[in-house]
């Protein structure tokens, strides 16, 4: 789509003052898919240079705001080895969109877009994911992926704030990891997405519950809890209104997908015998 109030597009290494009307522009996907009447300059992140993924010496993986889906699903296909190298592609294929959207669409531009169904906010906070932000002075903060989205299409960023890179601890790389997804439609956008990473240091169990719910809500439970316990936990912490509303999916249904979908993730990597559906 033409965006036709746009009067400028810079090279964001050319460094200029921010000014009302000016966006970041990474892959472009979300930008270019409907009308953005408030934008008159983007500010063009393609050749800053980053590179895509990076193994850092402590084990650690960071992935900078530009990487491609693309190159996110062939890294993890090819290149991590790692128990929960399987994650990545499940979350990418949960885009369900062409090769020319994965050949775009950057891992960064699916954060900050800050949409329920997000799954590169599924990815980063299921495993625990740290997201770095480059304020306009030069300053920098750390935000944990799971709290840097704050509501469908709310996410923690000041005015002129960029996400540089989301870095995902080494030792969640190591976890066993569960993927559950569900849609009203075959080819549909996630209606629920639950993630279940199991710690083999301390047997530890996150549980993510995302796209039925309005932000990522991350569980941690120090030992793997039973059926009853996982439920209440998640039924106490997600209100009401934090069950997403939309076409894609009514609260209701997306609660009970969400909390089957979390049971079938406990199952799947917490082996009790004779232990049933309590």
């Amino acid at each position: 789509m033409d965006l036709n109030t746009v009067e400028d597009v810079r090279d964001a290494r050319l460094r200029e003052p921010w000014r009302p009307g000016d966006a970041w522009l990474g892959g472009g996907t979300y930008l270019f898919s409907e009308p953005q009447p408030h934008l008159r300059r983007l500010v063009d992140l393609s050749r800053m240079g980053w590179e895509p993924l990076t193994r850092c010496p402590d084990g650690s993986l960071e992935i900078a705001a530009t990487c491609t889906i693309t190159q996110l699903s062939r890294y993890g296909r090819r290149f991590l080895d790692a128990p929960a190298a399987p994650l990545f592609e499940q979350c990418c294929r949960a885009f369900l969109a062409s090769f020319k959207i994965w050949n775009t669409a950057t891992v960064g531009g699916n954060l900050c877009n800050g949409l329920p169904a997000g799954p590169m906010i599924s990815l980063t906070a299921a495993l625990d994911g740290s997201c770095l932000l480059l304020a306009q002075d030069g300053s920098t903060r750390e935000v944990k992926a799971a709290g840097f989205v704050r509501g469908a299409g709310v996410k923690d960023l000041a005015e002129g704030e960029l996400l540089r890179s989301v870095t995902l601890p080494g030792r969640a790389l190591e976890c066993r990891t569960a993927f559950r997804q569900a849609s009203l439609y075959g080819l549909g956008r996630s209606g629920a997405l639950v993630i279940g990473a199991l710690d083999p240091v301390d047997g530890s169990l996150a549980v993510t519950v995302t796209a039925a719910t309005t932000r990522p809500f991350r569980f941690w439970f120090p030992l793997p809890p039973t059926a009853e316990h996982l439920r209440t936990t998640i039924d106490a912490a997600v209100s009401g209104d934090e069950w997403f509303d939309d076409i894609h999916g009514l609260p209701e249904w997306r609660r009970h997908m969400g909390l089957r979908l979390a049971e079938e993730v406990r199952r799947e990597l917490v082996h009790t015998p004779g232990e049933g559906a309590r």
